[in-house]
């Protein structure tokens, strides 16, 4: 068969991308808002499978899309156990594990649920590909300080190797040849340092580590935080949450809408202005704590991301680590084209296909 139909489907926290591609070609790309009141009655994220598999179905149908088209599936990769880089056909261990995942519940995990739903459904393979856990991390990167804590690799993983691969198709080279460092700049951040096409090193943005971010708190004062801990003042879900979910611009503005943030800081907010230059800030450090990972040898700093979108906040960025290497800002990343393609190459038998054990 030399022309193939996929379907791709990228669930993030409160919206849901679908695209269609012939081949390499998009032919269909819609990015569905879900609002609070659609999903405050789903009291947990996975019970938003049947919600968004039925909305990513009713897209298609509505663009005239016949889903007996389609040749294959493929969705955003999820909090699964450490992998390889690379594409995973969608099995039963993989399922079972993006239910009860050995990392914790995110919209992420909602990808390949659905997926593989619809693939069974219509008589198709599913896939996954790149997922949040690729760990390509060198040795000495995951020691934390503590024998009882190990640093892990959990980042984003599929933009990040899409805009490096971009980036080296763009200067006629490959990533195998470069030094990059790649930051991930959206309702999560996180920043890596790709030598040679490896991430070796990452912050571990799902679970604290690193900037803070618009829902998430980011690296924070280790003796304050177990003093709160043990306040009495917070249960442990409730100190979970001012990690991951109610941190950040969520805790200070009680929004994660950038846009709105960004609207205040240009209206002369002060402190607005001083929180969300903090954020960039806090990038910038980041960015340049990856430079000795890779020896400061450095070809290029990548940035990427929704919030990449805003002018002012990329620019306060530049200004701290343009003299680090030359910075590329990708604000959209390729996240739907890179899935698509990755499968394409395994529907041509021109990628191996992995096997998730």
């Amino acid at each position: 068969m030399s022309r193939f139909r996929i379907l791709v489907v990228n669930p993030r926290s409160t919206f849901t991308k679908i695209a269609v591609f012939d081949n390499a070609e998009l032919i269909f790309l819609n990015k569905v808002i879900h609002s609070h009141e659609d999903l405050a009655p789903i009291k947990h994220i996975l019970d938003q499978h049947e919600y968004r598999k039925n909305i990513v179905l009713k897209e298609i149908q509505e663009a005239d899309i016949s889903p007996d088209s389609l040749h294959a599936v493929v969705g955003r990769g999820g909090l699964l156990k450490p992998v390889k880089s690379g594409v995973f056909e969608i099995n039963d261990r993989l399922i079972q594990d993006l239910k009860n995942s050995p990392v914790g519940e995110d919209s992420v995990n909602l990808g390949g649920l659905i997926a593989k739903d619809i693939g069974d459904s219509l008589g198709i393979k599913s896939y996954t590909c790149d997922p949040v856990v690729v760990d390509e991390l060198d040795d000495i990167a995951r020691i934390a300080g503590h024998p009882d804590f190990e640093r892990k690799s959990v980042f984003h993983a599929l933009n990040q190797k899409a805009v490096a691969r971009r980036y080296a198709n763009s200067f006629s080279k490959k990533v195998a040849e470069l030094n990059l460092i790649v930051a991930h700049i959206g309702i999560g951040i996180t920043i890596g340092a790709h030598h040679h096409g490896r991430v070796i090193d990452v912050n571990q943005g799902y679970d604290g580590e690193g900037p803070f971010t618009p829902k998430r708190s980011g690296t924070l004062p280790i003796g304050d935080l177990i003093r709160m801990c043990y306040s009495g003042k917070y249960t442990e879900e409730e100190m979970l949450k001012n990690v991951t979910g109610k941190g950040g611009m969520m805790a200070y503005f009680g929004t994660y809408d950038m846009k709105e943030i960004n609207d205040r800081v240009q209206n002369g907010d002060k402190k607005a202005k001083i929180i969300f230059d903090a954020m960039a800030y806090q990038v910038s450090k980041y960015i340049g704590m990856m430079v000795p990972v890779l020896k400061a040898e450095v070809d290029a700093i990548l940035l990427t991301g929704g919030i990449t979108n805003c002018k002012y906040f990329v620019n306060q960025i530049i200004e701290r680590v343009d003299k680090i290497a030359p910075v590329h800002v990708y604000p959209e990343g390729d996240e739907m084209e890179s899935l698509a393609k990755n499968v394409l190459a395994v529907l041509k038998g021109e990628q191996q296909v992995l096997v998730y054990k």
